[in-house]
């Protein structure tokens, strides 16, 4: 059972502007402990050391990694946050997200119940207010593990909340004090990007970093954007109660997903009262003292859309400004810092991981990217880490999830690699049956002729834990057939995997093989 303390309220004025000042609302104990963990006020930076063996710019989930893996190797280190400790991922990113995610699940789940044969007493009544409360007490409770106190006293990091900037090859400056080096790493992240649409800015925007401010929920909401961000929470909003319009330029939302995957999840997501708009943009937004008006353009043809709140998500923009990377001899431009295969910078001595130079902004990349980046900065000599041999996966936490890695058919075809496809639909799958989540699909491709997995597509409720199965393979260099042998639980929606390697392993049998195993078998007669 969730045993997360009920939210208190009891304001202080100092307390007030503290958070205020860090974009975080309300004023309520939960926060109160976010902010006392990830960016103390009584925080007082320490004297730096004469030197080094590591900077790290931001403290989100590469930065954190980063200096929690150098120091506990023996390094001396310095860790520089102006923000708040814990980046985006426990802020305003994973954390919160998953939290209202569910919350919107379980609203969903009781809608579905009479198909079980369960009546539930009508339609769910949402507490927004409780809804948020919720998310804002996980989050707190979350945030000793990103705290400026276990990375100080825990790892004994020396923290200094403030602007970092270079002020040369080999030092950075933050709060008046000069830190020298002989390595760093910028793991700044990322910001959302604001689209120049005229009047946008005037009516005033939600993005992930103030959507988890809210405490009362908009009748009516308008996403910007169908890429991860945006699916996610006009599904969550939508289960919630909110009457959710989401605009998407191209044809398809998700657009780097396969696209049989996109169309399950837009029925999905039609069902819970999402309006999809595809192939459509938004040329102005109007707001006045009554409803904002976005005016859209929808396959050419103009038309409005009435709403009380719009929600920005689409893309992300890396944090290089202010960071004096001039002065250090960094390069970069609008795709963010500029890195080699082993993340490595112009400037030899400086790294960069995360979202501030890589183009798949996840936490678990940014992650492996900095333990890459300890390895490569201090233990090169014993073979350095390549980015572009790293298997990355990712997930969209809809209803269904779609959890992916590596290519997909439209990739593989942009590669010029040639492939198989071994298709799995849910409904073969007995305990997606049984679960009533038949909807989706697995997909897993291998190199024509072969058995080696090049990529799999996983539409499901439960296809982010199902799929690191399929990435270990691709890592490990373990074939598709040889996936049949492994002995799956069941039932599981796993067995997906197993039954694309029987399919596999079938198209092995060749009709010279078949009599081959007939003649076998009829000596055992």
């Amino acid at each position: 059972m969730e045993t997360i303390p009920e939210t208190k309220t009891s304001p202080t004025t100092g307390m007030t502007a503290h958070l205020a000042g860090l974009g975080l609302a309300p004023d309520d104990e939960a926060n109160r402990t976010l902010a006392d963990n990830v960016h103390p006020s009584s925080w007082t930076n320490p004297e730096p050391a004469p030197r080094y063996h590591l900077v790290v710019v931001g403290a989100g989930t590469a930065g954190l990694v980063a200096a929690a893996g150098a120091a506990g190797l023996g390094a001396r280190v310095a860790l520089v946050e102006r923000h708040l400790m814990g980046g985006d991922c426990l802020n305003v990113g994973c954390v919160p997200s998953k939290a209202i995610i569910r919350s919107g699940r379980a609203a969903a789940d009781i809608l579905e119940a009479p198909r079980f044969g369960v009546t539930a007493g009508g339609a769910p009544q949402v507490d927004f207010g409780a809804v948020m409360s919720r998310m804002r007490r996980i989050r707190a409770r979350v945030s000793p593990n990103d705290s400026v106190e276990r990375f100080a006293g825990h790892y004994g990091v020396d923290v200094f909340l403030g602007a970092g900037r270079f002020t040369g090859p080999r030092s950075l400056e933050v709060d008046g004090a000069r830190l020298r080096f002989s390595r760093a790493v910028i793991a700044t992240g990322a910001r959302p990007v604001m689209p120049p649409i005229p009047g946008l800015a005037a009516a005033g925007t939600l993005t992930n970093e103030t959507v988890f401010n809210l405490t009362e929920l908009p009748e009516r909401l308008a996403v910007i954007g169908g890429g991860p961000i945006g699916c996610e929470l006009a599904q969550t909003f939508a289960r919630l109660g909110s009457r959710v319009t989401l605009v998407e330029r191209s044809d398809q939302f998700l657009p780097r997903e396969d696209r049989d995957a996109a169309l399950v999840l837009q029925a999905a997501m039609e069902r819970d009262g999402v309006r999809i708009l595809l192939s459509s943009n938004v040329v102005r937004v109007e707001a006045g003292n009554g409803p904002k008006v976005l005016h859209v353009l929808v396959d050419g043809v103009s038309g409005t859309v009435e709403t009380d709140a719009i929600l920005v998500g689409v893309g992300r923009a890396p944090n290089v400004e202010g960071l004096g990377l001039g002065d250090a001899g960094v390069a970069y431009g609008p795709e963010g810092v500029r890195v080699d295969d082993h993340l490595r910078t112009s400037n030899r001595r400086i790294f960069a991981a995360g979202d501030v130079c890589l183009p798949f902004k996840f936490t678990h990349t940014a992650d492996a990217a900095a333990r890459a980046v300890i390895q490569n900065a201090f233990f090169g000599f014993a073979g350095r880490k390549r980015v572009s041999r790293m298997v990355v996966p990712w997930c969209t936490y809809t209803d269904p999830e779609i959890a992916h890695v590596g290519l997909n058919e439209r990739m593989a075809t942009e590669a010029g690699v040639a492939i198989d496809t071994y298709l799995v639909p849910m409904d073969e799958v007995d305990r997606a049956l049984a679960e009533g989540d038949s909807d989706g699909f697995l997909k897993v491709h291998t190199r024509r002729g072969k058995d080696t997995i090049v990529g799999a597509t996983l539409v499901s409720r439960h296809a982010g834990e199902t799929l690191s199965e399929l990435t270990l393979a691709m890592e490990a260099g373990v074939g598709l057939g040889r996936l049949a042998s492994v002995i799956h639980p069941y039932p599981t929606q796993a067995e997906a995997i197993r039954k694309a390697a029987d399919a596999f392993n079938r198209t092995r049998l060749t009709p010279r093989s078949a009599r081959l195993l007939r003649a076998v078998i009829s000596l055992h007669r």
